[in-house]
C-alpha cells in the first residue's frame, strides 16, 4: 500500500475514534450515567430530561403552517389561535416536568425467585410538594409492560417493577426508567434510576418426572426408611420411588391434567430421611442442569410430608429436616453453590 493511502486510513480511523469519543462525551454530560445508587435519590431539575412525543411534532409542524398562513393571509384570528396553543403547548411542558421531577426514590424489598420467572422489585415513590402526581411510569425491562403510579401530595406510593430474570445466583436489578406524559402527552419526560438492589434467584427446577434417588440416612446406622402407615387417609402427594403400588391414587391421577404420579397419603407414616447428593448425578448433565434436577427434587421432597430431607453439595451439606426455612436454606445453598457469597 502506498505512503499516501496509509496515512488516509489513518487519518479516517483518527476522526472515527475521535468522533466516537467526542459523543461519548456529549452523551456523559447530558444524560450523566450513574451507576448503583444506594438509598433515597431525589431526582432534581438536572436528572429530568423532556423531549416532545410525536403528537407533539405534529402539534409544531401544525402551528408552523397555521403561522405562515396567517402571515401570507395576514389573519389576526389565526395569529391569535397560533399563539393561544403555542402557549398551552409551552405551559404543558412545565407541568409535564414538575410531574417528575423533585420526586424522592426510595428502593425497598424483593423477594427470591427462580431463574426464567418475574423478579418484582418493591419501590416506593415520595412526594414531598403540595401537588399531585399523575401516571408516572416505571419500566426495568424493555419486554415487559411498563408499571404506573399516582403518587399524591405529601404522600408516597408503592410500586412493583417486574424485570426478567435467567441466570441463577445474586443478581443486580436493571436500571430502572421514570417517564410520564401528563398532561396532554405533547412531551415526554424522563429520568434513570439505578437502585442499589439485588434479587437471589433460584436455579430453574428441572422438569418433573425424574426419580428422587432415595439415599437414606448417612449409611452407618442404616437410615430411617419406612413405608407410609394405614390408619387413617390423609390426602395424596406426588410419587416418591419406593412407593407401593397399593397406595397409588388411582382416580386423583385420572383427574390431573398433566398426568402426574401420586400417592396416597395416611396418618401414622413414619418419616424418611432423604439425602440429595450432587455427587450422584450423573456428570453429562452438566453443573446448571444438575443443579436444576436438585431444586426440582428440594420442591418434590417438600410437598412429601413424609420425607425429611438434606442436601449435600461437594463439601457442604444440609441436615435433613423440611419446613419453609429449610427449602428456602436448600434453595439458596443452589442458587449460590460455586459463586462467591456475597
Amino acid at each position: 500500500m502506498a505512503p499516501a493511502s496509509l496515512a488516509a486510513v489513518r487519518t479516517s480511523l483518527y476522526l472515527r475514534l475521535s468522533h466516537s469519543r467526542l459523543a461519548q462525551k456529549i452523551r456523559a454530560a447530558i444524560f450523566q450515567p450513574r451507576g448503583p445508587e444506594a438509598g433515597d435519590v431525589f431526582l432534581n431539575q438536572r436528572r429530568v430530561f423532556v423531549l416532545p412525543t410525536r403528537p407533539g411534532l405534529a402539534l409544531a409542524v401544525m402551528l408552523v403552517a397555521l403561522l405562515l398562513g396567517s402571515i401570507n393571509y395576514s389573519l389576526s384570528l389565526g395569529f391569535g389561535l397560533t399563539f393561544l396553543v403555542a402557549a398551552v403547548a409551552w405551559v404543558a411542558m412545565f407541568y409535564t416536568f414538575r410531574n417528575l421531577a423533585h420526586l424522592t426514590l426510595r428502593p425497598a424489598r424483593v423477594d427470591p425467585v427462580f431463574a426464567g420467572q418475574l423478579a418484582e422489585f418493591r419501590v416506593v415513590l415520595v412526594n414531598g410538594n403540595r401537588y399531585d402526581r399523575f401516571a408516572i411510569e416505571l419500566r426495568a425491562d424493555e419486554r415487559l409492560v411498563a408499571s404506573s403510579a399516582d403518587v399524591p401530595a405529601h404522600g408516597e406510593a408503592s410500586v412493583m417493577v417486574p424485570a426478567l430474570v435467567q441466570k441463577r445466583g445474586w443478581q443486580p436489578m436493571p436500571r430502572i426508567t421514570l417517564s410520564t406524559t401528563f398532561p396532554l402527552g405533547l412531551w415526554y419526560a424522563w429520568s434513570y434510576w439505578q437502585p442499589d438492589m439485588r434479587v437471589l434467584v433460584f436455579p430453574e427446577p428441572g422438569p418433573p418426572g425424574e426419580a428422587i434417588p432415595l439415599t437414606h440416612g448417612d449409611g452407618q446406622d442404616g437410615g430411617g426408611h419406612a413405608g407410609p402407615g394405614s390408619e387413617d387417609y390423609a390426602g395424596i402427594r406426588p410419587y416418591a420411588t419406593g412407593d407401593v403400588m397399593r397406595h397409588l391414587a388411582w382416580k386423583a391421577m385420572a383427574r390431573s391434567p398433566n398426568g402426574d404420579l401420586l400417592t396416597k397419603l395416611f396418618d401414622g407414616a413414619s418419616q424418611r430421611d432423604v439425602w440429595l447428593d450432587l455427587a450422584l448425578l450423573p456428570g453429562h448433565l452438566g453443573l446448571e442442569a444438575a443443579l436444576s434436577r436438585l431444586a426440582r427434587w428440594v420442591l418434590d421432597c417438600e410437598l412429601a410430608s413424609d420425607v425429611h430431607y438434606g442436601l449435600r453439595l461437594g463439601t457442604s451439606e444440609i441436615a435433613p429436616e423440611r419446613g419453609e426455612a429449610h427449602r428456602e436454606a436448600c434453595l439458596t445453598a443452589l442458587a449460590l453453590y460455586g459463586e462467591a457469597l456475597p
